[in-house]
């Protein structure tokens, strides 16, 4: 039978926001006192973990919610700047039409999630956790499954992180990586996700193909 629920990540998997972090991520590096990014370090850091990023640079642990509210506050103060994946709505509302229950489960906040989406597509999503922590996931996602009543393994997580991946199988959930988000797709495939989406199409028809 096909998945019952998709949960999704926002940044990076159904919101083309990289960009936009890329472009706040030093002025963020000075206001908490961790080090910069330099140009040439960006390739080579979508390939790591957050973890493997924290250390890098230099980010203390305690500094993360502090740093989570201030992204979260910068990001809406710039959402017209920030679009949307242009497959994103059809993707979803395909998903919804055949019956397969929508969750978003990310470290942004719902109010932003809710704006960029605009009614329409805001209204296809059956659950929200948001502002999550950055390592907090996993208990966003069985926080879903509760108030979904579906079981994890009647569910599919999707991500474009390796936390994401992380989180899903804290929670037993199968995971899809999609390939066109913040990190790398090879690293992601080389984690070792269930599946691993190159389009959005491919993701739809995973999701809404019978399995056996």
């Amino acid at each position: 039978m096909p998945f019952k629920l998709a949960i999704f990540d926002f940044d990076g998997t159904l919101a083309d926001s990289f960009p936009w972090f890329a472009s706040v991520i030093n002025e963020t590096a000075d206001k908490f006192r961790f080090r910069r990014v330099m140009p040439d370090e960006v390739d080579s850091l979508r390939g790591k973990s957050s973890r493997e990023m924290m250390r890098i640079l230099g980010v203390s642990a305690w500094k993360l919610p502090f740093i989570g509210n201030y992204i979260r506050k910068r990001k809406a103060q710039d959402l017209h700047g920030i679009p949307l994946f242009a497959e994103t709505p059809a993707a979803l509302r395909r998903l919804s039409e055949t019956g397969v229950g929508l969750a978003i489960v990310s470290s942004n906040s719902e109010s932003n999630i809710r704006a960029m989406f605009g009614p329409e597509t805001a209204a296809l999503i059956a659950h929200y956790e948001c502002g999550s922590s950055l390592h907090g996931k996993a208990k966003r996602f069985k926080a879903v499954l509760r108030k979904s009543g579906f079981t994890a393994r009647e569910a599919i997580a999707i991500g474009d992180e390796l936390r994401d991946i992380e989180a899903a199988r804290a929670a037993g959930i199968p995971f899809g990586a999609v390939t066109w988000g913040y990190t790398h797709g090879a690293a992601l495939k080389a984690a070792g996700p269930d599946f691993a989406f190159d389009t959005f199409a491919q993701m739809v028809e995973t999701i809404v193909a019978p399995r056996r």
